[in-house]
């Protein structure tokens, strides 16, 4: 007889667990950058390549080497 009384079958804990995926989701997508269109991508100018230097033994690298002797 009691038949108009419903309970929600929906807890708070999952609500607040949505709300709180979704608070997540909506940081994420504002620190992530834009996409640029392919257009603007292919277009970009490529810059020359560079010759590497390579490795240079200076002063301070070899401080290091002699602090790191064991």
């Amino acid at each position: 007889m009691n038949e108009s009384k419903k309970t929600s079958t929906i807890s708070r804990r999952t609500v607040f667990g949505g709300v709180g995926a979704a608070g997540a989701l909506a940081a994420v997508a504002a620190v992530l950058p834009k996409a640029e269109p392919a257009s603007e991508v292919a277009a970009a100018p490529v810059a020359p390549a560079q010759e590497a230097e390579g490795y240079r033994l200076t002063a301070h690298i070899q401080r290091y080497y002699q602090t790191a002797r064991v």
